[in-house]
């Protein structure tokens, strides 16, 4: 497994599969570094895509695997490294969010993120936001 930020040839795969930001944003967002990939061997796996909520706090956007990596726990390396990544920035905390009717809010609250906000736009399901403190990471000996 290889976790590496996007670059411009991996931009036709993502907005392929990427149906929810417009080309422009996807190139400005892999421009900026905002877009990790997991390759298993050679394979595409799956990304993560973040911003900065408030330009001053980094939103995860969409963590997304193809189904045949799913459940093999790659999401959680892939948040981690995420996380990890964040808090060498200089970042101490980590926000997301997932619809109430959607599992990935067991996934979050599962690896540590706690509920601390909704949005509730027309004709939709609750939005849950999710933050998570960052903490220095020491792999075990």
């Amino acid at each position: 497994m290889t976790i590496r930020y996007a670059d411009s040839g991996d931009f036709p795969l993502l907005h392929s599969h990427d149906r929810h930001i417009c080309a422009e944003e996807l190139r400005n967002s892999i421009e900026a570094k905002r877009v990790l990939v997991m390759l298993c061997g050679d394979q595409f796996a799956g990304w993560l895509r973040y911003n900065l909520f408030w330009d001053n706090l980094p939103f995860l956007n969409m963590l997304y695997f193809f189904e045949e990596y799913r459940g093999m726990d790659f999401g959680g390396q892939l948040v981690e490294y995420w996380e990890q990544e964040m808090l060498k920035a200089g970042y101490r905390e980590v926000l997301t969010s997932t619809l109430s009717n959607e599992q990935g809010q067991f996934f979050f609250r599962k690896i540590g993120y706690i509920d601390c906000g909704a949005l509730l736009l027309p004709s939709e399901p609750l939005e849950l936001i999710l933050r998570k403190e960052l903490t220095e990471y020491a792999a075990p000996s």
